[in-house]
């Protein structure tokens, strides 16, 4: 029976533009999708704007429109990139809609009557010019523990404290630069700390619903048995605000992640409304419809802690399963905007480059773990050349005119299809063979020559090895594995390769055998209809092409055991893509360079605009304002010194620090926690020369004793980068 799936992605912020980073989970959730549709199941795709909060508002203010505006024209922007790229949504809605107003405020009233709201006094930074709280994120000063400046009022970025914005030393207003008043404000929590919240996640987060990997990062989170470590919500925030008014409480509003997930419930009812689909089968507890929510890692804590506490307690029901991805970085490094790999959906486009090349590169990277993807332009180029040109493309355009030209445009007669009952294609890749291809790709292709001859001599056992691949095929597309999945369709394209190679069909041309011509390149043909079939969910525009070459309806998953009869006729084959040009990559780059000047800080209160230091200029113009001037003596108190990392690991617990043992020429090595964690892998670091502050005073930390600091650079772009002396540099060496 055919499944009923409900699929999201999350919710993009209606406050900035598609990049490449967003798309590595819109095109994975596209593609699980697709094969979902192949397979002949009812599945549905839906995803949204994510559209109140503050930033929202400030930015709509900043630009002189009113936030409906604004958020309107990013919701045009955002479709038309998803549109770009190919990723079919099935609705794509905001969470700004009535739909999602409605749900919130039946979760939020469903949790009060069950006595899992409350509401506190708490007290919190106001800005008496902008006349409104601020957020953590809107409030500014000096780190209480390291004393850096300008640090968020959440966590410091120097030295990874976390703290509450009303320990910071000087805090200012990040919106107008005034000085900031402590004021009191009732707020509503969700009773996360409740023995229920807590009983229904331990059980849930262990329900196989979560990758392994996510599975233990919710116990770390959970705690032991007998530990409370979870914290109690706060979902209000006060007006003014853009997003929804809470019931019952005049001023206050729902937080932005209160109502955007509520925003997969609200996308998907206008869906139902316009398809006249059933909202319960899907939503309501005891569904025998799945659920699936594919998202970064970065919003696991969300997904996996509020959000299905929230559905359980309010009567809906909880996700199947949530599918986290990592990061991206490209060329091995975070986006940057000053070296022009902070890359949007629109650049990509606007180079001319096709967005198949993405998504194939995307899929050959994607594993269904929660490993970070890399986007090596390089290899990018070779692999798309590779692989969809010089593999899967080459096949048809190296047969299908014969069959124009000689045979009228129709085929002849292919042998007996495979059946299922056959088993499994032994041409799939073994574990072997998969750890070969993961070191050298190019290897796969001759694991198994002496059986690759034995197809080519056997065009029977050929198309059956192709059409069996389905089975071996389809359980990778399931778990998401589309990289193993891309390997093993482009080692049955070598095969079919050197089939075309082995019977040259060039050469029977000439020669005037017919029968043999004829029956290679509609062999040829039929083997590139079924890789296209097995591609399809990667590359749905170049599969409409080939079905157009092809003169067949749209092919689902089922039709890789039929071939295409003796006297079907194909259209004249014409070139369906072209080879990746690096001058586009280039440009591309180029076109993603921004000479970043920030806008002058704001003037805090008290001060005078002349003694605001000017904005820096050119590449590095994004670390914000010169320090005031110091004298030679006090840089000299600072004792700089070069050390090299002999281990460097996790901290338990901790989700930005990592536990770094540095060797500056002493007698023993010393401790240092660095929040570089989101930044760096410990094992890459082990053995790295690095700088340390070594007279700065040990501190006391949750996780033991720090006793010093390494030295990083950043600034408002993507990008924290540990400092590094050249080479020689020993040690103990002293930074003069």
């Amino acid at each position: 029976m055919p499944r009923k799936i409900l699929v999201t992605s999350a919710l993009p912020y209606a406050n900035g533009s598609i990049h490449l980073g967003h798309l590595v989970e819109y095109i994975q959730t596209d593609i699980w999708v697709r094969f979902q549709k192949m397979q002949g199941n009812e599945c549905h795709y839906v995803c949204a704007d994510d559209t109140h909060g503050t930033p929202i508002m400030l930015r709509a203010e900043k630009e002189g429109i009113t936030p409906e505006q604004l958020i309107d024209r990013v919701w045009h922007e955002h479709k038309a990139d998803f549109d770009g790229f190919h990723v079919e949504f099935d609705h794509y809605g905001s969470t700004n809609g009535t739909e999602t107003k409605g749900y919130a405020q039946d979760i939020y009233r469903k949790l009060k009557a069950a006595g899992l709201i409350e509401v506190r006094s708490i007290e919190q930074f106001y800005d008496p010019v902008k006349k409104m709280f601020l957020p953590d994120r809107f409030i500014k000063g000096e780190c209480p523990k390291c004393h850096a400046k300008d640090q968020y009022g959440d966590n410091c970025e120097a030295c990874g404290t976390t703290y509450a914005p009303t320990e910071l030393i000087n805090p200012y207003s990040a919106v107008s630069g005034a000085q900031p008043e402590r004021r009191n404000s009732d707020h509503y929590f969700f009773k996360l700390s409740d023995p229920r919240c807590q009983e229904f996640l331990r059980k849930w987060t262990r329900s196989e619903t979560l990758q392994p990997e996510a599975a233990n990062k919710m116990q770390e989170w959970l705690g032991a048995e007998d530990e409370n470590k979870l914290s109690d919500w706060d979902i209000s925030r006060d007006a003014p605000y853009f997003g929804f008014e809470i019931p019952d409480a005049p001023g206050k509003y729902f937080y932005v992640w209160l109502d955007a997930p509520v925003g997969y419930m609200g996308s998907f009812q206008q869906l139902c409304n316009a398809k006249g689909i059933d909202f319960d089968a899907y939503w309501k507890q005891g569904s025998d419809a799945e659920l699936y929510h594919f998202i970064g890692k970065d919003i696991l804590y969300f997904h996996a802690l509020f959000w299905p506490a929230m559905l359980q307690h309010a009567g809906f029901r909880t996700p199947t399963k949530l599918f986290a991805h990592g990061f991206l970085t490209v060329n091995g490094e975070k986006m940057s905007k000053s070296r022009g790999t902070f890359i949007t959906a629109d650049s990509y486009l606007k180079q001319g480059l096709n967005p198949e090349y993405l998504r194939y590169y995307y899929a050959a990277k994607l594993n269904g773990t929660m490993e970070d993807l890399d986007l090596n332009l390089e290899d990018f180029v070779a692999k798309v050349n590779s692989d969809l040109i010089g593999k899967y493309i080459n096949i048809a355009s190296r047969t299908a005119g014969f069959i124009t030209k000689q045979f009228n445009g129709k085929l002849t007669e292919m042998p007996e299809s495979a059946h299922s009952a056959f088993g499994q294609s032994v041409i799939a890749l073994s574990n072997e063979e998969t750890d070969r291809a993961d070191i050298n790709p190019q290897s796969v292709s001759k694991l198994d020559a002496s059986y690759d001859d034995h197809l080519i001599n056997n065009p029977q056992k050929l198309l059956h090895e192709f059409q069996l691949a389905s089975h071996d095929l389809a359980p990778l597309y399931e778990s998401r594995d589309f990289a193993k999945a891309s390997r093993l369709i482009m080692r049955l394209a070598d095969v079919a390769n050197k089939y075309v190679n082995e019977e040259k069909p060039w050469e029977l041309s000439k020669v005037g055998n017919e029968d043999k011509l004829h029956f290679t390149c509609s062999m040829s043909v039929n083997l590139v209809r079924i890789l296209t079939i097995y591609l399809k969910p990667a590359l749905p525009n170049l599969a409409v092409q080939v079905e157009s070459f092809l003169n067949t309806p749209p092919l689902q998953w089922s039709d890789a055991f039929q071939t295409l009869p003796g006297g079907h006729a194909i259209n004249p084959y014409q070139h369906l893509m072209t080879r990746v040009d690096q001058k586009q990559i280039d440009a591309m780059i180029e076109a993603n360079k921004e000479t970043l000047v920030p806008p002058p800080s704001p003037v805090r209160h008290g001060e005078a605009q002349q003694h605001l230091p000017s904005p820096l200029k050119g590449e590095g113009a994004n670390v914000g304002a010169i320090a005031p001037i110091i004298s030679i003596d006090d840089f000299s108190k600072v004792d700089l010194r070069v050390a090299k990392i002999v281990n460097a690991e996790h901290v338990e617990g901790a989700e930005k620090l990592l536990k770094l043992t540095l060797d500056i020429g002493e007698e023993k090595p010393r401790t240092v926690f660095a929040g570089i964690k989101s930044v760096y892998d410990p094992e890459k670091l082990k053995g790295r020369m690095t700088v340390m502050v070594a007279n700065l005073a040990p501190r006391k930390m949750k996780f033991g004793l720090s006793e010093g600091m390494v030295l990083a650079a950043s600034g408002e772009a993507p990008g924290l980068f540990i400092l590094g002396p050249d080479d020689g540099a020993q040690p103990g060496m002293r930074i003069k």
